[in-house]
């Protein structure tokens, strides 16, 4: 059964329509962006183990970093074995972290919550982000920018489906918990519920994707497309690179720098949205125009900017080209940073407005990636690259939060800080998008010594 799940095995017959693996992509991607929705049982974790909030938040820290490290590791496996292995392996590691934390929560051990979400849960997090990634490439070479967009919007639209969920899986299994009242916890037997349902739930799902992924027979391409059109942009190759070679270049570590750039700035506001905009808000008296419900709604908003941001940007790279995108995710980013640091306060409105459209860059940076990849490395390990690449999101994940929060704890106790007290860390996050935008603009073709011999295909270049 087992060798069903080989790459020889899920070529795709003559006459299959490529449309059919984004929804294989979207199904990996919609589980695993659950995530994102881990503050929905936060509290209710906090009072269960009788932990602190810093105890219980190192739970998504640990699985953010598992990400980036498993996709760096795992990279080149995933490239050899092919997208259905790869998405099975996801799938049994993110199913199991759920099972394991459900023991965790059940006999009182935070250290197996740790082991069980953090640790196995982060590892099919990793291979499963990237796992459909180079197959969705590979199908579509015409608009590549569009086919990575639309599976990894599901990751960022993931918790936009989980968040809800949980609340009313809670209230299912606990009579006494309120899915409406933010202050309202679930019992731990319906924590051990919930986890142990999302992770059939979602092994199920994912198991959809394994089935229907395919890979493309050799030397096909799209009807109609002309490869030799694809050499005519700037930056776009039709060379190979191994992942090896690739992180010898100077162009691999520089868009490193762009997307931990990116992704600090974004996760700064992604992780303090809540009090951040009730803080914004607060009048001499302490007291805040916007109200706890109101802000739980802000954060939705956000959610729905990240994942439009990362279909429509990276679609639009296809049209305008890769570092020209960037240049607007950076650029653009700077202003809209100054703007909600000095003007931000001045009406809601706007406050959302500038947030949102933050986030939408900061989601767009994620799915536009594996395309800029393409067009430097070709289509050969360009997913064993990727994993690589998203060290610096793990990187980002704990500068972003400590960039933030050092300077908030500087200004004051959360409660009582209003919208000056951002502006330091605000105006830092500018200079941090500086950084990233010269560095895009130093990105080169790579050079032909980095490139693989005729016929890369027919061998694996170990990482």
């Amino acid at each position: 059964m087992l060798s069903a799940l080989d790459r020889e095995r899920s070529v795709a017959p003559a006459g299959f329509s490529r449309w059919l693996i984004p929804p294989a992509a979207l199904s990996v991607h919609l589980c695993i962006g659950q995530v994102y929705a881990t503050s929905v049982y936060k509290n209710s974790l906090v009072k269960h183990f009788d932990a602190s909030q810093t105890e219980i938040g190192i739970i998504f820290s640990i699985a953010i970093v598992m990400l980036g490290l498993s996709a760096a590791v795992g990279g080149t496996w995933v490239e050899a074995n092919g997208p259905r292995k790869a998405m099975f392996v996801s799938a049994s590691f993110w199913a199991t972290g759920f099972l394991v934390g459900a023991l965790g929560i059940a006999t009182g051990q935070l250290w197996l919550l740790y082991l069980g979400y953090g640790v196995l849960g982060g590892i099919g997090l990793g291979i499963g982000y990237i796992s459909p990634v180079s197959t969705l490439i590979k199908w579509f070479p015409d608009r590549p920018g569009l086919a990575t967009g639309l599976a990894i919007m599901g990751f960022g639209g993931g918790a936009l489906v989980a968040g809800p969920l949980s609340r009313q899986l809670m209230s299912f299994y606990d009579d006494g918990y309120d899915p409406n009242v933010a202050t309202s916890t679930a019992s731990g037997g319906a924590l051990v519920a919930l986890f142990l349902t999302l992770g059939i739930a979602y092994f199920v799902i994912m198991m959809f994707g394994v089935a229907n992924i395919r890979v493309p027979a050799e030397g096909w391409q799209p009807a109609g497309w002309d490869p030799s059109q694809v050499a005519a942009k700037p930056l776009v190759t039709t060379a190979s690179v191994s992942a090896a070679n690739a992180i010898k270049t100077r162009s691999f570590w520089l868009l490193w720098v762009v997307l931990f750039c990116n992704v600090t700035a974004g996760i700064g506001i992604l992780e303090q949205a809540s009090p951040m905009i009730q803080d914004f808000f607060r009048d001499a008296g302490g007291d805040s125009s916007v109200a706890v419900t109101a802000a739980a709604g802000f954060v939705g908003v956000l959610s729905l900017f990240n994942m439009a941001g990362r279909f429509a940007w990276s679609s639009t790279s296809d049209l305008i080209g890769r570092r020209p995108i960037y240049m607007i995710y950076l650029g653009v980013g700077m202003v809209l940073y100054v703007l909600l640091a000095v003007a931000g306060h001045t009406a809601t409105a706007l406050f959302v407005l500038l947030a949102g459209l933050i986030l939408s860059f900061y989601g767009g940076g994620f799915a536009t990636v594996p395309a800029y990849l393409r067009d430097l490395f070709g289509t050969y390990q360009v997913g064993a690259i990727h994993g690589r690449l998203l060290t610096a999101w793990s990187a980002a994940g704990v500068a972003g939060p400590l960039i933030i929060n050092g300077f908030l704890d500087a200004q004051g106790k959360p409660g009582t800080l209003t919208a000056e007290a951002y502006r330091p860390a605000l105006f830092t996050m500018v200079g941090v998008l500086a950084v990233g935008f010269v560095a895009n603009l130093l990105v080169r073709p790579v050079p032909e010594r980095f490139h693989e011999p005729a016929e890369p295909a027919e061998k694996e270049v170990a990482a």
